[in-house]
């Protein structure tokens, strides 16, 4: 059986013929499932939610629910975007944006684990992994092929760029940049050589970024000068977007080195 009878189906949700829906679940009114999805017991979509094929979305997960502010009125019309391939564990709450017509965004092929949250108006690329109970609050930034370890948090208006790594119960209320490794609070401890290698940037260009992580870092003037000064030598296409990023950092600022 794919739809289980004591599931909640509003009228006007649109599912593909082949989604299933298990026990208790319940699935608003104007949402759109695509094909090949599976949303397991006691998990709730909620109204304004647009979802891709190939979607899991497990006991307890709760996808555009209204944003954690004071100021938010309910009877805003906002949504929730998700791609294809996502996997939303027990427990996931993502919420929707606080903005009229506007979106919080998840990309494709995003795992989720248990108890993390994504907040309003917040963008998640591609391909990242967010570990247990990490909590992204809203308007943040999430590149690709990213992993934010287990318990870490992530202040408002905040970016995570690419192929960045995060160790479990940090903090970051400043930018991480591509490429590198984050840990405790706010700070950098040089690149993700292991996630590099994985995703098939080559040694020179990793050999590049390491020479561009210490001129940066080291510069004398301060990263975000430095960054601009070195843009113009580097014809690397993943060099240019590790400086670019730092050179163009938000109002919070960039994580600094320190020792592990």
């Amino acid at each position: 059986m794919l739809r289980h009878p004591t599931a909640l189906i509003a009228p006007t949700a649109h599912l593909a013929d082949d989604v299933a829906v298990g026990p208790y679940a319940i699935i608003e009114d104007d949402v759109v499932i695509g094909p090949g999805c599976l949303i397991r017991a006691h998990a709730q979509v909620l109204r304004g939610v647009i979802m891709g094929p190939g979607n899991t979305v497990d006991r307890g997960a709760i996808l555009g629910g209204d944003p954690q502010s004071l100021s938010f009125d309910p009877h805003t019309p906002s949504g929730l975007r998700i791609g294809q391939g996502n996997t939303f564990r027990e427990h996931v709450t993502v919420h929707r944006s606080t903005r009229p017509q506007g979106h919080t965004v998840i990309g494709d092929h995003n795992f989720l684990m248990a108890q993390c949250h994504v907040g309003h108006d917040s963008l998640l690329g591609d391909h990242n992994v967010i570990a247990n109970a990490v909590l992204i609050a809203g308007h943040v930034t999430i590149g690709n092929r990213c992993f934010l370890g287990g318990s870490s948090v992530y202040h408002q208006f905040i970016r995570v760029g690419d192929l960045a790594m995060v160790q479990g119960n940090s903090a970051f209320s400043a930018d991480l940049p591509p490429y590198c490794i984050g840990h405790e609070t706010n700070l950098l401890a040089g690149l993700n050589t292991i996630g590099l290698r994985r995703a098939a940037i080559d040694g020179p260009a990793r050999l590049e970024l390491k020479r561009l992580y210490r001129a940066v870092f080291q510069h004398s003037s301060g990263p975000v000068k430095g960054a601009a000064a070195l843009l113009s030598q580097t014809s690397s296409l993943t060099g240019r977007r590790f400086l670019d990023f730092i050179a163009h950092p938000s109002p919070k600022g960039l994580g600094t080195p320190g020792s592990r």
